[in-house]
């Protein structure tokens, strides 16, 4: 509380220093940003995971913070930290993606498919388990093997992508087609009846 004896510049000058402390507090909320360069080749994978996968999963790397900070707080959709849980190879991670996880609890099948689940997979797989402490008798993450996704299933994601796109835009032409085939009258002759 401001003291009634204070001098009026002294007390203008304690409202504004508090009040620039309060901005500065608070101007560096929500500003982390993709730890990526645009011009590296995992980007859009750290924009796909910032996007879809933030609400549930926590990787520095995306900038998001979905995982539960405590054990005994965590909440029903809070997924795995990533940043400590380490996810190789990368056909691990597709499976997931195009799964619903291991357990088949929260996470929702195909959250992204196509090359965009390509796109994911490898960023988490290069990604994962950085920051995860050192436990004696266990191998580190960095020192596993990426790996790499076979061209096979690489194909069968954009194809299914592809697929499900023809698949949309067949039944829209068929709905149209349908409609433009209905009676343009509702006009019936009436037949007159002779009664002899």
């Amino acid at each position: 509380m401001i003291s009634p004896r204070m001098s009026r510049p002294l007390k203008l000058l304690l409202i504004v220093g508090a009040a620039l402390a309060i901005g500065a507090l608070t101007s560096a909320c929500g500003t982390e940003k993709i730890a990526l360069a645009p011009s590296n080749p995992l980007y859009k994978g750290a924009v796909l995971f910032n996007q879809r996968c933030a609400g549930c999963h926590t990787l520095s790397y995306a900038a998001t913070h979905g995982s539960a900070q405590f054990v005994r707080t965590k909440e029903y959709n809070n997924g795995p930290n990533f940043n400590v849980r380490c996810e190789r190879p990368v056909t691990r991670v597709l499976y997931a993606i195009e799964n619903g996880g291991f357990s088949g609890q929260i996470m929702p099948q195909n959250i992204v498919t196509g090359s965009d689940a390509v796109e994911v997979a490898k960023f988490v797989a290069t990604y994962a388990g950085r920051q995860a402490p050192g436990v004696p008798g266990t191998v580190k993450c960095q020192t596993l093997q990426v790996g790499s996704i076979p061209a096979a299933a690489t194909t069968a994601a954009t194809a299914t992508s592809t697929a499900t796109s023809a698949s949309n835009a067949t039944t829209t032409t068929a709905a149209t087609t349908t409609t433009s085939a209905a009676p343009k009258s509702g006009k019936h002759k009436a037949r007159k009846s002779r009664h002899k």
